[in-house]
């Protein structure tokens, strides 16, 4: 009897192991089959939705959106397929409010995010995504809100909750505060060759630091006559080296020279083209054209290098070129507009089309 049941369960082993065999053999043959290349990211077909409408020739057209990791529709090989296929995906990576944004050379993304306190960073050509936060003793983000990449790679980013700008090397390592204790609530950031130029709603004063992290220049004080503020909230250097400041509740964008003397106001309150009613972000495309994001229009303007109201894009809704509390804007040298598009939990992208472009 004993021998009977040994055999039985040789023979019953030998079943389960030509079982397995042939289901991983089968398993192995679907995955092989199933590897993809890496997807589009942004369909060239979106490229048909533009400003201004037909008859006028067009200023900007719509490139698409990034809301997650799964956006950049990387490519999968064997491995990923069958890890994918044995254990599932992970869990998606999703903007929650995204709030300020940039790019660096490397076609990297970086988006500040208040409400999943990460800086998201978006590999456009690796098709790899990151996320980041000061870590160790430091913690997470308080309130992530905007970011900027230096002439050296270093990643800046204002964290609103706790007063700090944080600085961060090109591959993610947490470098620490710039010039700590001098922000009260840093809201926007901007930089060029040779300055960071910070907006402080808090101390209702515009910040500039040198490359290094140290004080060089505080402009402005509470008030709505020129050179003042009531909370400022996004800054921009144009080409020529002009400061740009969102005013909010002053209702304007003030512009200063290099030396940061008053130069202009652009705006007042009101609801007509070249009007404001929540000046947020502020940037300058390569033809020195100022783009103002305007949180409760849902739009954002343009203006010329006087101040001229130029055109518009952009109105409240979910759909391509709609907005939902929009607020950071940043354009990098090829002309793409990359806006944080803040209740909508996106970043959507726009390119700049210079005149007489097909």
């Amino acid at each position: 009897m004993s021998i009977r049941i040994r055999s039985g369960l040789r023979s019953a082993f030998r079943d389960r192991s030509r079982l397995w065999r042939t289901a991983l053999v089968c398993v192995s043959a679907c995955v092989a089959g199933c590897g993809t290349a890496p997807g589009v990211i942004f369909d060239p077909a979106n490229r048909e939705i533009g400003w201004p409408p037909p008859p006028d020739e067009r200023h900007v057209v719509y490139v698409g959106q990034l809301s997650s990791d799964r956006d950049l529709k990387p490519g999968q090989s064997f491995a990923s397929s069958l890890g994918t296929m044995l254990f599932g995906r992970d869990a998606e990576q999703m903007m929650v409010h995204p709030m300020g944004v940039c790019t660096d050379a490397s076609a990297r993304l970086f988006v500040a995010d208040s409400g999943a306190r990460v800086v998201h960073v978006f590999d456009l050509e690796d098709r790899s995504y990151a996320r980041w936060s000061p870590g160790g003793e430091m913690g997470s983000f308080v309130l992530p809100v905007a970011v900027a990449v230096t002439t050296d790679g270093r990643v800046l980013v204002c964290d609103a909750g706790r007063g700090a700008v944080d600085a961060f090397a090109a591959h993610g390592e947490y470098l620490g505060a710039l010039a700590a204790g001098a922000f009260q609530r840093p809201s926007g950031i901007a930089v060029d060759a040779d300055r960071i130029v910070v907006a402080d709603p808090g101390a209702q004063q515009v910040v500039v630091l040198s490359l290094a992290g140290e004080v060089v220049e505080r402009i402005g004080s509470r008030g709505s006559g020129a050179g003042q503020f009531n909370y400022p909230t996004g800054v921009a250097i144009g080409g020529d080296g002009a400061l740009y400041v969102s005013d909010s509740l002053n209702f304007r964008v003030q512009v200063f020279d290099t030396a940061y003397a008053f130069v202009r106001a652009i705006g007042s309150k009101g609801d007509l083209p070249g009007y404001f009613a929540q000046p947020k972000g502020v940037a300058v495309d390569p033809d020195e054209h100022l783009y103002v994001v305007d949180g409760h229009f849902e739009a954002v303007q343009l203006f010329d290098a006087l101040g001229r109201v130029l055109m518009s894009f952009g109105e409240e809704g979910r759909g391509p070129g709609q907005f939902w509390l929009p607020v950071g804007i940043h354009i990098d040298s090829s002309g793409r507009i990359w806006v944080a598009d803040s209740y909508n939990r996106r970043v959507q992208v726009f390119d700049y089309v210079r005149e007489g472009s097909p």
